[in-house]
This record gives C-alpha cells, structure tokens and sequence, in this order.
C-alpha cells in the first residue's frame, strides 16, 4: 500500500466500499424474514386463565397479539405436584403456541410459565395457572428465572444510546469536513472525534449482539453461550448487526482520506450510499420493521435518525471547532449553510416523528395511558425546548454584525447539546419500550398505571412491580437477587399493604411463587392514595429482610 499513488489508493478505496456494500446488500437479502409485529403480548389462551376445567386438557394454547418465535427450553407446564406435565417441543405457527401437556396428570391447580421473543427481538414472559377438577396449592416453577437479570436490560439501553452517540460523533465532523470546513485549518481534531464515533458505533453494534443472548434467553450479563449467540447471529437482529458492521468496516476506507483531505464526489457519493444502508440497519432491527406498515417505518425511522446525526454531529462540530477556531469571514459563510442545514434536518426530524407517532401510538388515549406515550410525550416537549434554542440561534446567525458575536451563539448551541443528550436517553429507552399500540391488549397485564421500583436490604434486592396502581385489583410481582444481581432463592413470601392516612389496616398479599426468586399475587386496593407496600423475604432458615415501598395508588 506505501508503494500506491494518491489515484490508486482512492480507486482502492472505493472499489473495497463497493465490495462492502454489495456483501451487505446480500446479507440483507438473505436474511430470515421476520413476521410483522412488535413486542407481542398474550392476549388469550385456552384454558382460560384462572380457569377450573372439568378434564385435563390435551394441550395448552397461548395466543399472542402478534407473531412470536421460541426461545429453547423457557415454556413450562408444572403439575400440581410439581413435575413436568409438558411432553415435547411446543410448536409455534405465527401468533400460536401449541403445548402438548400429559391430560392424566391428576386434579389440581397447573401453572403455565412462558418466554418467547417478538419479531422486533424484544422478549415476552409470563405465567397464569388454570385448575382440573378443583383448585388446589399452586406449584412451583422449580426451573430457571425466564427473566433477563435487570442489569441486562440497563445495559441494552446503554448500549444503544452509545450507539447513537457514537453515530453523531462519526457523521458531523464526516459533514463538515466533507462542505464547510475552511481549508487552512488542521483536520486531526475532527478525525479524532470521527474515528472515536465509529469505534462507538461498532463497540454498541457488538455489545448489543451479545447482550442479546441473556435478555432473550434471561440470565446474567455474562450467560453468553453458543448456542445462544449462534441462535441471535441467525436472527433477522443478528443479521442487521452484522451487516452493519460489514458497512462500518467497508466507510472506513472511505473516512481516511476524507478525514485527511478533500476528496473526490464519486467518493462522497459511496460515502453517502454507505452511510444510509448502515442507517437502514437500525430500523431494520427494532421497532420499525415490525410495526402494522414495516415500509413507511423503516424509512421515516431511517429519516429521523439521519437527521438526528446531520443535526447533533453537525451542533457538536460548530461548538467544539468551527465557533473557536474559523475566523469573522469564514462563519460569515458557514453560519448561513449550516443554519439551512440545521432546519431542513430539525424539519425532517419533526415530519418522520410525527408519522413514526402515528403507528406506534395509534391513539391519542394512548399518549398518556402507557409508558410508552408518556415518554414520548417527555421526549416531545424536551424537543419543542431544543427547537426553541434553535431558533434563537438561528436569529443570532442573521443578526450577527459585531465581532464579538459567536460567544453567546455558542453557549446557546451547547445548551442545544445539552437537551439532547436527555432526548438520546429517552430515545435508548423507547425503543426498549412496548409500543403503545400492543401495550394495552396484554391479558396479564401491561395497563396504564404500571409501577415498579427496585429495594434493598443487607441480604438481597427486590424488583417491585404492581400493576395498573389504581383503585381496585392489582397484579403484584417480586422479584429477589442477590447483592451480585444473581437470582435469590427465596424460602417463604410475606406481603401486606396498608394506607395510614385513611385508616386502612394492613391488607394481607397472598403470594403465589412461579421460580425459587419470583412470585405473583392479586390484591384490591380499595381508595386512591399513598399505599405502604411491606414485604418481607426469608431466603433461609434464619435470614429474612423486611423492605418497604410508597406505592402512589390513583
């Protein structure tokens, strides 16, 4: 390579990005097809929950609001008397899951326990339990936790919003440095700051790839095994990941001279085509693909990302570079393109939420009755705020006169950083966020009022969940790990609510355990108001913890 002129490197360059981009387009074209749907809840199954059956049925059948694909060894029919009534594989067909179940497996109360993974690669888990002749004590899920450990979950959403730095940081000084970057300045700062957005963008790419396998599957952080990443790497998740990475390594052949010097347009043009496949990627892997119109998704959501990057990457070149470094004739040029720029992408970026908002929320009950509309509430009028900045910026830009005027241009433009970066958060948490559309048809749950919190004491932690947090019957969940976020084997359950300031005495939680560290129960809370949730676990013989939650009931 040290031996190649200038031309021939280029003619390298591009003919490598060309090859990156033609395997990319194949493994794209070859991938699984994956069903239309997203985050997929229960809506029925047969025997109904709660259910008392005169005979053992001959099977089980869980029927979900959208199509869903197995994750091996996490649907379980426990007996009454805690062995395997489940024979077999269960058989999936789109929306459908058939288990075989043994009908001879006596009278009593069985408890069915299920994960399975939504086309859009999110996991869903649950159990209910019917009854044969008569109800009596439930089981006992003896098998693994079908959850993910918490710390898996917070892990994706940090992932993922390091991926979204990581793409604003590789696309604004790419930018920049490709139309408005004077020439007598240096480039090493920006190609810094674009080779640390493409190390970001790859570090996310994989750490996702790999997270996958425990937040599918449930487990630890490091419960990576073969098979499990063999079975992500197979999906249509591991496909886009892996072509994204294809993508990622043919642009940087591109980047190098690009962040060393003016190029070509026919090598800005294979930039660009490479750049909007990696984007496609995104979508493809999420929500958007499996949404009710996966087309219009995939594109508007590729749209609002890439105008995200066009704005924030080019937000963090004017304030770390350009505001400091170019002299009164250049932002004189600058400022005017940049500003355009900044409203066609902000515009972009309005049209392509506004849409993607139409199809994942569906109604505007939904807005402020799932989590999922609440956040985006949240991330809407964090926007509205930023655009407020924006568009004082851009006044400045056109009153600018005086000499002295970039330095409160630049406080205003890091204060346009500064909310964004929240709006990136809430962004990473979205997308890990049932839609609002499939929220409410959940038949074990998933309503609006939704609670949850996480609780110490010296001997383990305790996920709290209850569900809708409304006057009436609520579905409550714990969940104990250890100090090291493992699952805690729990021995005996205790629950009471009360409401002091109403004069209601404790209410006593009759808990059902699913796995050694979950258990379920139904409680009526009869008056709005702040409920003391007491929970006390004993974890053996002799150590037992009793923590305490505020549950605000509406």
């Amino acid at each position: 390579m040290t031996g190649m002129s200038v031309a021939n490197r280029r003619r390298f360059a591009r003919l490598t990005a060309a090859a990156g981009l033609l395997i990319a387009i194949v493994a794209l074209l070859i991938a699984p097809a994956g069903p239309a749907s997203a985050h997929a809840v229960l809506v029925s199954s047969s025997p109904v929950a709660s259910a008392v059956v005169s005979s053992g049925p001959a099977e089980v059948v869980l029927t979900f609001s959208e199509s869903v694909r197995k994750v091996p060894g996490k649907i379980r029919v426990v007996a009454p008397d805690g062995a395997r009534a489940d024979r077999g594989e269960p058989r999936f067909s789109g929306s459908v899951v058939t288990i075989q179940v043994d009908p001879a497996g006596g009278r009593g109360t069985y408890l069915v326990s299920y994960r399975v993974i939504s086309a859009d690669s999110h996991p869903v888990s649950g159990a209910f339990t019917y009854s044969v002749g008569a109800p009596s004590t439930p089981p006992v899920d003896t098998g693994d936790d079908s959850r993910a450990d918490p710390v898996v979950g917070n892990a994706v959403k940090v992932a993922k919003y390091v991926g979204y730095a990581g793409l604003l940081l590789l696309v604004g000084p790419a930018m920049v440095l490709a139309a408005l970057w004077p020439r007598r300045l240096p480039r090493q700062g920006p190609a810094r700051l674009a080779w640390a957005g493409l190390g970001l963008v790859v570090l996310s790419t994989v750490a996702n790839l790999l997270l996958q396998v425990p937040y599918t599957a449930g487990g630890g952080v490091f419960d990576v095994t073969g098979e499990g990443l063999g079975a992500v790497l197979g999906s249509t998740f591991g496909a886009a990941h892996l072509v994204r990475l294809g993508l990622l390594a043919a642009a940087a052949f591109l980047l190098r001279p690009l962040l060393a010097g003016p190029v070509g347009r026919a090598d800005l043009v294979i930039l660009g085509i490479l750049g909007v496949a990696a984007l496609l990627t995104w979508p493809l892997a999420g929500h958007p693909a499996a949404s009710p119109a996966p087309a219009v998704s995939v594109v508007v959501d590729t749209i609002h990302l890439g105008s995200m990057a066009v704005w924030l990457g080019g937000l963090v070149m004017l304030a770390g570079f350009l505001l400091r470094r170019a002299d009164e004739r250049e932002l004189g040029a600058i400022l005017p393109i940049w500003s355009r720029w900044a409203t066609l992408a902000v515009s972009a970026l309005l049209l392509a939420g506004t849409v993607q908002a139409l199809i994942e929320v569906a109604t505007p009950g939904a807005l402020v009755d799932t989590t999922y509309g609440r956040l985006l509430l949240g991330k809407l009028g964090l926007f509205a705020l930023v655009v407020a900045v924006a568009a004082y910026s851009r006044q400045l830009v056109r009153r600018r006169t005086a000499a002295g005027r970039p330095a409160p241009m630049r406080r205003a433009v890091w204060a346009e950083l500064a909310i964004t970066a929240v709006v990136l958060g809430l962004t990473a948490v979205l997308v890990q966020t049932t839609p609002a559309r499939t929220a409410g048809s959940d038949v074990t749950g998933g309503s609006p009022g939704y609670f949850s919190t996480t609780l110490s004491s010296p001997i383990y932690s305790l996920q709290v969940e209850l569900d809708p947090a409304e006057r009436g019957n609520n579905t409550v969940h714990f969940y104990a790990y250890t100090k090291d976020n493992r699952p805690q084997p729990v021995v005996e359950w205790r629950a009471t609510a009360a409401l002091p300031s109403a004069g209601i005495e404790p209410i006593e939680v009759p808990l059902l355990p699913l796995t050694d560290n979950h258990a379920t129960g139904e409680v009526n809370l009869p008056a709005a108001g702040e409920w003391q949730l007491r929970v006390t676990v004993r974890t053996s013989d002799i150590d037992q913890a009793t923590v305490t939650a505020t549950v605000p009931i509406r």
